[in-house]
């Protein structure tokens, strides 16, 4: 097969690599396999052109995404229905959507996993039509990615670290957020801390990834912890996949979810697979079952 390689490189990892040796060494490796590959290095602001260009090449078969899981949110919201293969080599802080996928971690390891992989049809979904491969999210989550992009950090290490700090900062001044949520038509008011709108739903006894990314919903986790004790455990099921265990945790699951906010303010946000973006008063979350096509370990 032939691969388009976009390699972000202002992503996790690779920002502090050789990435001139590491293209040699995935040329040489795919190669071995029989493939051939394209390697192309480009910087976060010209990423979209990027993939874009890469998937509507005629001779391409697989594009593959290197970076974290913003990159790969976005190679695969692109690439999501038009017949290509996405390929992701993870080099993130979390790698969520790869752990999802079965990929080893390890860069080399999961070159070697591309190499000799099987295509695997996985779901997506969409956020008023906005496509992400992990999460939607609103309230606490929001608030620590937007508290910790305000810190420096230069390393995964450091942006781990930031994450911590942010969270604890997040969980003493909480927000609070009164949502109508309407799950396949049903209707819920809740006052919430935090909502999140996942691809499928999280596994248990780990991180928070699906372990079905092809199971055909969506699942809604309504945060309702208010006092510090309780989001402080809300944290800590979350961080070891401990879900049901936390009675200030709501879990449903549908096709088709709505949220509708009763009042926003011009600061809040939302995050999509990481990234921050603006907040809609109405936001139209689907499923789109297998819609896109992976590679995956064979």
């Amino acid at each position: 097969m032939r691969f388009i390689a976009v390699l972000n490189s202002d992503g996790g990892t690779l920002r502090t690599m050789d990435l001139d040796a590491f293209a040699a060494r995935l040329r040489d490796r795919l190669g071995e396999a029989g493939h051939t590959v394209d390697v192309r290095v480009v910087e976060g602001g010209g990423l979209m052109d990027a993939l874009r260009e890469a998937v509507k090449a005629p001779d391409a078969d697989v594009v593959m995404a290197g970076g974290g899981d913003g990159t790969v949110s976005a190679a695969a919201g692109v690439i999501m229905e038009t017949g290509k293969i996405l390929a992701v080599l993870p080099a993130g802080t979390m790698n969520l959507f790869a752990r999802s996928l079965g990929m080893p971690l390890d860069l080399d390891s999961a070159i070697a996993a591309v190499a000799t992989g099987k295509v695997r049809e996985v779901d997506v979904a969409t956020a008023n039509g906005r496509p992400f491969v992990h999460q939607y999210s609103v309230g606490l989550h929001a608030k620590l990615v937007k508290i910790r992009d305000e810190m420096n950090f230069a390393s995964r290490l450091g942006k781990i670290g930031a994450s911590v700090r942010a969270a604890f900062a997040t969980v003493l001044r909480p927000p609070s957020m009164l949502v109508t949520i309407e799950i396949d038509g049903t209707e819920i008011l809740v006052r919430a801390s935090g909502i999140g709108v996942t691809n499928n739903l999280f596994g248990e006894g780990h991180l928070p990834y699906a372990d079905e990314p092809d199971g055909g919903t969506l699942g809604v986790y309504v945060t309702t912890a208010r006092r510090l004790p309780h989001l402080l455990s809300a944290l800590l099921h979350m961080l070891v996949g401990r879900w049901t265990r936390n009675t200030h945790v709501e879990i449903h699951t549908g096709k088709h979810v709505v949220l509708k906010f009763t009042r926003l303010h011009r600061r809040h946000r939302c995050v999509i697979d990481g990234e921050l973006s603006p907040i809609d008063h109405e936001t139209a979350i689907r499923i789109h079952p297998k819609s896109l096509r992976v590679l995956v370990p064979a």
